[in-house]
């Protein structure tokens, strides 16, 4: 199929704006869709399948719209992640330092409505679905309108496949590598001074999950990151720490598991026996809800496929071969002994 259009009225600068240095967003968006676009000066030409090629159609409208300034290659493959358009989903705005700041997927924005919504909220995906992003911007903007006093963000201090041994400093200086991630977020959501001062009067707490114990969590936002790698025990006290008036999120991707191979893991578990239970709602973020590089999305597709064809197959079993029918031997009944015959042998005897 080929699409043929012609942007109008005539505006250079949009146009090299839209097509990015040397055609590099037109590339990403090729690469991206597996599709051809050529142009020349304002006509614009998209060879490929029907549904990819007026996908790219359409996304080359919607940059030409708002290539009134430079576009950031960020933005072009924002765009690819979602459906093609600049408003990808209708979600809830959010009260943070990033004012453009919505769900780029339809599963993002049901994700923002069910932490609204629900008490409890499971947010299950591969890396780069904004699992994480979403529930600290949700929990900034409660904070922020008075919903909740603090926020409370806790993660299990577990190494990705490695063990660093003994970590120098101080308690704070042990566990700031754990939860790094969070501080990142924060500090994109709220600015450096910002978090400073919720710190010093105590309205957001960072604390590895061994710390959770013994605690009742009032009127708080609070965020489990990668839940993946607790055990059903920590899960369980976990989640009993809910207190009124309470948000609680968490987050994880069931694929990147660091547990021992013989450890059960506490999300895996919460996900089965929690999925029933009123006022808890579970979000499934699959590799179309990734919004970063259009390559981490196809690195997630690859790692599921080469995990599933290396299970096992499922064992069929085999009919039972039939036994062969062997004769019984045959027995001779014994004949019976004359009484007298006995007692001649007998007298004989005597």
């Amino acid at each position: 199929m080929i699409f043929r259009h012609l942007f109008t009225p005539l505006n250079n600068t949009r146009l090299s704006h839209l097509c990015g240095p040397t055609d590099e967003h037109l590339r990403t968006i090729e690469q991206a869709l597996q599709v051809r676009i050529a142009h020349r000066h304002e006509q614009f030409k998209v060879e490929g399948p029907k549904v990819k090629a007026q996908r790219a159609m359409d996304m080359l409208q919607a940059l030409y719209e708002m290539a009134a300034r430079p576009i950031a290659p960020a933005t072009v493959q924002l765009m690819l992640s979602g459906d093609g358009s600049a408003d990808a989903a209708e979600g809830p705005g959010l009260l943070t330092r990033r004012a453009e700041l919505k769900p780029r997927t339809q599963n993002q924005a049901v994700y923002l409505d069910n932490i609204a919504e629900f008490d409890i909220t499971f947010g299950i995906g591969p890396a780069g679905t904004g699992k994480t992003y979403l529930a600290v911007a949700a929990a900034v903007d409660a904070l922020q309108r008075s919903s909740v006093q603090r926020i409370v963000l806790t993660r299990p201090a577990v190494e990705a496949g490695e063990r660093l041994g003994f970590l120098p400093g101080d308690l704070n200086q042990k566990v700031d590598p754990y939860l790094r991630p969070l501080y990142d977020a924060l500090y994109d959501l709220m600015g450096y001074e910002q978090v400073q001062k919720a710190f010093e009067r105590q309205a957001l707490e960072i604390a590895p999950l061994a710390f959770m114990r013994g605690r009742t969590l009032n009127n708080a936002f609070v965020i489990l990151d990668e839940a993946q790698n607790t055990t059903p025990e920590q899960m369980k006290m976990f989640l009993t720490r809910v207190g009124f008036g309470t948000k609680t999120v968490i987050t994880g991707d069931v694929s990147q598991i660091d547990l021992p191979k013989t450890q059960l893991s506490g999300l895996v578990e919460a996900e089965r026996i929690l999925r029933r239970v009123p006022g808890i709602a579970i979000t499934r973020l699959t590799s179309a809800d990734i919004v970063r590089h259009p390559l981490v999305a196809r690195i997630v597709d690859a790692y599921d496929a080469a995990r599933l064809s290396d299970l096992p197959p499922i064992a069929v079993p085999l009919p039972e071969p039939e036994l062969p029918r062997v004769a019984l031997p045959k027995t001779r009944t014994p004949r019976a002994k004359v009484a007298g015959t006995q007692v001649k042998k007998v007298s004989d005897a005597v």
